[in-house]
């Protein structure tokens, strides 16, 4: 496949995204329907992922050029695509050049293939130097997050906000979990240098690679040795500390990461349910690779009489649904699908389900509240007013993870019931 249909198929999923799609979504629906080489792939997943990335910065500049919006929406999209390849990577500039006004001859019968190759032609000229006055008016030009959510940092965090959206804007690490019944962190990093893999020790059983790489070029990945999980994420199990013989449930469990890490640590009676049937066949290939048994079923966790046979759990881990604020270096499309009202909708839905789940807690066993949002209403007050709600609750650990180089965004509050 050429350069040039990379770059419209990159095109079209930016505009599906700023329609309000999801990008992870999106990327698996393309993948399916034609055959893609490893390089392909890797080229068109990299357009995807840094256009939404920058894009607030990249639509800063193409408005400075094009003024006026172009009749035909695409073609703005391909200029979004070439202009992040010119001015955030290292692609050949002729090439990406050559390739988009190539690639624009298939929009409105080639019509304004002049003007794109005028525009990224001046791009390589000028590089991506936005005027100072716009940096000023621009919040997300400067910042590449929109200005509701660089405003609400700043009030929630006004000693990091600065911090946390320059961290979110790096690209994320590969992060491994050694498997402890395995091996150890440090015999797995000896096995990495043998396949000329540099790596450094996080933990005990973490292991951050310098350069990512696919999971087929990881020793004894598919033994389930290794599972690849941020280091933020890790934290869930560890601090819910599963002990042998405890049965335990995983609510909101796909796609697995954490059930598997659960799983690793003890030998427990472990039921992950998830309501999305389609990601809980991620739970099922995690645990099957690992080779450690759980129970896994599709079901919404607010509707007991589906799920929960009456025996009272050991540990919940309530991974409850959260806006993800705390992962955008991972899922750039979030910060600009997310909208300002979401924090507080969502905390609804999580009054709701911990409620229940706290309900399946038996007396002197404990929840694991876990998001993958930043946002106080979801963590910080979410705990707050659980523990107003339920006398029998107290409140043993509580850790706010912020992004950083080596982790994502986390909150976690581990309960106890009395």
């Amino acid at each position: 496949m050429s350069l040039g249909n990379i770059q419209l198929q990159a095109a079209h999923i930016y505009l599906k995204v700023a329609a309000g799609s999801n990008l992870t979504d999106l990327l698996t629906q393309v993948k399916a329907q034609e055959a893609w080489t490893a390089q392909e792939w890797g080229t068109l997943q990299d357009l995807s992922y840094g256009t939404q990335r920058y894009r607030g910065s990249l639509n800063a500049y193409l408005r400075l050029r094009v003024p006026k919006p172009l009749s035909e929406p695409k073609l703005e999209a391909l200029l979004m695509v070439a202009m992040y390849q010119l001015l955030y990577t290292q692609n050949a500039q002729h090439a990406v050049v050559n390739e988009a006004v190539q690639a624009s001859q298939k929009l409105a019968d080639g019509k304004f293939k002049s003007l794109l190759n005028a525009v990224l032609r001046q791009v390589i000229r000028d590089g991506c130097k936005l005027p100072k006055i716009v940096l000023q008016d621009d919040v997300e030009a400067k910042f590449n997050f929109p200005e509701w959510w660089v405003e609400k940092l700043k009030k929630d965090y006004p000693k990091y906000w600065h911090n946390i959206l320059a961290a979110s804007q790096l690209p994320p690490p590969l992060t491994l979990r050694v498997n402890q019944r395995h091996t150890t962190g440090e015999a797995y990093l000896a096995l990495l240098a043998e396949q000329g893999l540099e790596a450094t020790l996080l933990g005990s059983q973490a292991v951050r690679l310098k350069q990512a790489t696919s999971v087929a070029n990881l020793p004894q990945f598919y033994d389930g040795v290794v599972s690849v999980q941020d280091w933020g994420a890790q934290q869930a199990a560890l601090l819910l500390d599963p002990q042998n013989g405890e049965r335990i449930l995983d609510a909101c469990a796909a796609p697995g990461g954490k059930t598997g890490h659960l799983l690793e640590l003890a030998d427990i009676d472990l039921l992950a349910i998830d309501v999305d049937s389609k990601r809980l066949r991620r739970v099922q290939e995690n645990v099957d690779r690992l080779g450690l048994p759980a129970q896994i079923k599709a079901a919404d966790a607010t509707k007991l009489d589906a799920w929960y046979d009456g025996q009272p759990f050991d540990a919940v881990l309530a991974d409850v649904p959260c806006t993800a604020s705390g992962v955008v270096k991972r899922h750039p499309d979030i910060k600009w699908l997310r909208r300002r009202q979401d924090a507080a909708s969502v905390a609804q839905q999580q009054h709701v389900l911990l409620d229940v789940l706290w309900s399946t807690v038996k007396s002197g066993g404990r929840m694991l509240l876990a998001t993958c949002s930043i946002f106080p209403e979801e963590n910080q007050q979410q705990l707050q007013a659980f523990l107003e709600r339920h006398s029998d609750a107290t409140l043993r650990t509580e850790r706010i993870c912020l992004p950083n180089d080596t982790q994502d965004g986390f909150y976690y509050s581990l309960i106890d019931k009395a």
